[in-house]
């Protein structure tokens, strides 16, 4: 099945729901008729038995019933993990495991963000890129063994336009297949600049086969307008914005944030979707691209870089496990390069 055959030529707005407990929440977004997006995290088991909190396997009780909703989708949590516990306290089996619990409409590819608050550096940036490539094939070598290889959705990330393209271009065949890919690292990135959504977007747009559509994670709405712009390449967005301007106004009124208080505002903030779709499209102007990294021109730096490079290639090919990249690992393998390079001048 391709996944991104039968979506609408106009952009999903899915809601992104904290968990899927029944309530108010829960009665509220069946009552929109939206499609609906839940976090691994939201549906993941804790235990302090050995007095730190350790995370204790998934709470799928509530997946065994008919949750009466338009569709559901499954996210990594990529970001949320990578915050809040320095990485993915699952492993790909744990998640396919998950994803195999659940007819969802599509489950996501695990996959490394590398927005600045996880990815500080460019070298960072181009290792989780690679970490990421190892991922989805990981992800969809399995999901195929478990019988749903067919609804997985592939993830490229990148800090630039030419990022995604590399990434795109390594998982080329699982997007062609899937003809739905997501894009990471999205929800704090402005619509303007050099490295902003449009501009990748665009980079996207231009270099991606006709069929294939993008679901953008973490979306804010306020960049619709200008995602219209590009017709049916993008088929859809997720945020659960109206959570963060549901706590806040808690705070300001003194109030309890109740299922209820969160389902108005969840309510008013789909209506202003639907607004921003109906409006008008605005389009900004060509972006011009990020330029490509400075060598480094330092033999020990020369040696790290090559060292990253080479790495990182046997992290795609499945040679060595994607977190097993550490800096003194870098270090000794430079180090060898350099010395097979002062012996080959002798």
């Amino acid at each position: 099945m391709n996944i991104g055959s039968s979506r609408a030529d106009s952009i999903e707005v899915m809601i992104g729901l904290p968990h899927l407990a029944e309530g108010e929440l829960m009665r509220r977004a069946r009552d929109l008729g939206q499609p609906v997006l839940v976090s691994a995290n939201a549906l993941s088991r804790w235990s302090r038995r050995r007095g730190v909190r350790e995370w204790a396997g998934w709470s799928t009780g509530c997946l065994t019933r008919d949750l009466g909703l338009a569709s559901l989708s499954l996210d990594s949590a990529g970001f949320s993990a990578m915050v809040a516990y320095g990485g993915y306290p699952w492993t790909v089996a744990d998640y396919v495991a998950l994803a195999a619990a659940y007819p969802f409409q599509w489950w996501a590819s695990l996959d490394y963000c590398v927005e600045p608050e996880v990815a500080a550096d460019r070298e960072e940036v181009l290792d989780r890129i690679s970490r990421t490539v190892r991922a989805n094939i990981d992800c969809r070598l399995r999901g195929e063994d478990a019988g749903i290889g067919a609804r997985f959705l592939p993830v490229i990330q990148g800090r630039r336009p030419v990022d995604y393209e590399r990434c795109a271009d390594a998982l080329s065949l699982l997007i062609d297949r899937s003809g739905l890919v997501g894009v990471g690292s999205m929800c704090r990135r402005p619509v303007h600049g050099p490295e902003g959504l449009v501009a990748v977007i665009d980079h996207l747009d231009r270099l991606l086969p006709s069929h294939v559509r993008l679901h953008l994670f973490g979306v804010k709405g306020d960049a619709l307008p200008y995602l219209k712009a590009f017709g049916r390449r993008v088929a859809s967005i997720d945020s659960q914005a109206y959570g963060l301007s549901a706590r806040m106004a808690a705070r300001r009124y003194g109030q309890a944030k109740t299922d209820q208080f969160v389902a108005d505002h969840m309510a008013a903030w789909h209506g202003r979707q639907v607004a921003r779709l109906s409006g008008r499209t605005r389009r900004l102007p060509v972006q011009p691209l990020t330029g490509d990294d400075v060598p480094p021109t330092d033999a020990w730096e020369q040696a790290i870089a090559q060292a990253r490079h080479e790495i990182r290639g046997l992290i795609e090919d499945g040679d060595i496990d994607h977190d097993a990249m550490t800096d003194p690992w870098i270090e000794q393998w430079a180090a060898e390069l350099l010395h097979e390079q002062e012996g080959s001048w002798h």
